[in-house]
């Protein structure tokens, strides 16, 4: 079963609104639990007015019921009061002062101050999005966060990235909410459309992942990212070799071949166990090796890659071209290249 067969679609709204990750905050929670509050209030009233029913006229005749003293405490608290029931023996009166003015004022309370704090969230919460749109800058921004999103937030997160330079572009709710959960800045919608990328500040981002369940959504969404971000570095995932080829023409600086990748590893994992347990601790950025890069300067060019300790330099990247230390194009270094090494997880490349 594929991520988007596991997945329900949802609907994309026409304008995106980012949710930026509050934590400490559960309005919902917090509204629910006012509501019972408010309906207990009403009950307290109701029990009240019926466990006194004798006290109590009401205009229409009758005695009172179960259903009169719900009438009378839902229209006594909400400070209605049309007058058909009313107290009229001194203990009746008595519950009133006691009892059912003071749930008056209490609902009122729960009403207004309700009301006033669910405004006063919303323009924090408005506040918040005009603060991170105004300041956000070289970010990195995911689309879709399904396995493979996730899984690039956990090794940029790894790398040192921090959680608020990550932002999620996510229709639907259920990841999305999974993003917030994790910290992340997310933008509820469809990655293909442009107004949703701008929602995002894409035209600022340094990086842009594109881990789309669907290979065709996947070269939309880069044709759109790179339409929006000349500058942005874009990295892309596709499903089948196939397809690659378009996701280049469309702006990918990078396009990751998953079922190719995964299937070589399984076939190394089949024939040398201990090689692919090397391969998925280099896939493991928090622990064990890892892959470092080091910006060769021009002290350093004309040479061999200078010892670092910790490290061990196997290949050198030149113009797009990446080239080993034993072929005779690699050496000597020039200005610009990139060293790629293996280094114990935490051992960054030093200058």
């Amino acid at each position: 079963m594929t991520e988007s067969d596991a997945r329900p679609t949802a609907t994309v709204p026409a304008r995106p609104l980012l949710r930026t990750p509050d934590p400490d905050r559960a309005p919902l929670v917090q509204l629910a639990g006012r509501v019972w509050l408010a309906l207990a209030l009403m009950l307290v009233v109701a029990l009240t007015v019926w466990l006194g029913r004798d006290g109590y006229r009401d205009s229409a005749g009758g005695g009172i019921g179960v259903l009169d003293a719900l009438y009378y405490a839902s229209v006594s608290v909400t400070t209605t009061g049309y007058g058909d029931i009313t107290p009229v023996s001194d203990g009746a009166r008595l519950a009133t002062i006691v009892i059912v003015t003071p749930a008056r004022i209490g609902f009122l309370l729960l009403l207004v101050g309700t009301t006033v704090e669910l405004l006063t969230e919303r323009g924090r919460a408005e506040a918040r999005r005009r603060r991170w749109r105004r300041t956000v800058q070289d970010h990195h921004v995911i689309c879709g966060y399904g396995v493979k999103g996730r899984a690039a937030a956990r090794a940029l997160r790894d790398e040192g990235v921090a959680a608020g330079d990550i932002v999620v572009v996510e229709p639907d709710p259920v990841a999305g909410a999974m993003a917030t959960a994790d910290g992340l800045t997310v933008v509820p919608g469809d990655a293909t459309r442009t107004a949703t990328l701008r929602e995002a500040v894409i035209e600022r981002a340094a990086v842009v992942i594109v881990a789309a369940d669907r290979d065709d959504i996947a070269v939309l969404t880069t044709l759109t990212a790179r339409e929006l971000s000349p500058r942005a570095r874009i990295v892309a995932a596709v499903r089948e070799e196939e397809n690659r080829h378009l996701l280049v023409q469309s702006g990918a600086d990078d396009a990751i071949v998953t079922s190719e990748t995964a299937g070589r590893l399984l076939g190394v994992s089949a024939r040398n166990p201990d090689t692919a347990r090397i391969v998925e601790d280099l896939l493991d950025t928090a622990h064990g090796l890892t892959l470092v890069e080091h910006r060769v300067d021009a002290l350093e060019a004309g040479g061999a890659p200078v010892d670092v300790a910790g490290q061990r330099p196997f290949a050198v990247l030149r113009d797009g071209r990446l080239l080993r230390l034993d072929e005779t194009e690699a050496l000597p270094l020039r200005t610009g290249d990139l060293v790629v090494s293996v280094a114990a997880s935490g051992e960054g490349p030093e200058g």
